[in-house]
């Protein structure tokens, strides 16, 4: 698991974000809000540690898409306490016919993995042409097929769970079958996958 910060500047306020499969930070670049914000990708493995975050005031975990069920995974054993934990367009099950990436789809992803191939999976998770993007299948093939290998995440406690009403990677009905009877609110907003144009600040992801 790749550990690394996007900002840190002391402030009192840390967000932890459990990003998605290859698409990388640049997506909420443009979220304001003056916050450190520590980035995790690449989840070969999960079993990274955080830097200590006991110094700050507030910490707020951001899970997006694969990120979900690797946070799920992640924290078990681990006493790391956030003031907030919000899900973004994924599950717990992230391989799974009825909630989760139907394995179908998955395999497909897996199995026809390139460069080019991953210019159509960045165009169905903004849900609109993208502009052509550097990518090796190696190192990706394989974080899918450990996504695929872990299964489905432990149960832990969420405050907020998003789904985006035009997600082509998690179909809607997946995730609100996912969610259903859980406590935490759930969200339903006109976003592709990648949803996060959709707010101007970190404040509205959690709010």
């Amino acid at each position: 698991m790749q550990v690394e910060w996007l900002h840190r500047t002391g402030n009192t306020e840390v967000i932890v974000v459990f990003g998605g499969w290859a698409i990388g930070s640049a997506c909420f670049a443009h979220l304001a809000g003056g916050r450190d914000i520590l980035f995790l990708s690449d989840y070969r493995d999960v079993d990274t540690n955080l830097p200590d975050l006991r110094g700050y005031a507030t910490r707020r975990l951001v899970a997006w898409s694969f990120g979900v069920a690797a946070f799920g995974h992640w924290q078990v054993g681990r006493d790391q306490a956030f003031d907030s934990r919000t899900a973004i367009n994924g599950s717990l099950t992230p391989v799974h016919a009825k909630t989760g990436i139907p394995p179908r789809v998955f395999r497909h992803t897996e199995a026809t993995l390139t460069e080019a191939s991953f210019q159509d999976f960045l165009s169905h998770s903004y849900d609109a042409p993208q502009p052509w993007r550097a990518f090796d299948p190696a190192p990706n093939h394989a974080e899918l097929l450990a996504v695929q290998l872990r299964g489905a995440a432990p149960d832990c406690a969420w405050d907020r769970t998003w789904i985006s009403a035009r997600d082509r990677i998690f179909p809607p009905q997946n995730l609100e079958l996912a969610w259903a009877g859980q406590p935490q609110a759930i969200r339903r907003f006109d976003a592709p996958h990648v949803p996060f144009t959709a707010w101007s600040d970190w404040a509205q992801v959690w709010q």
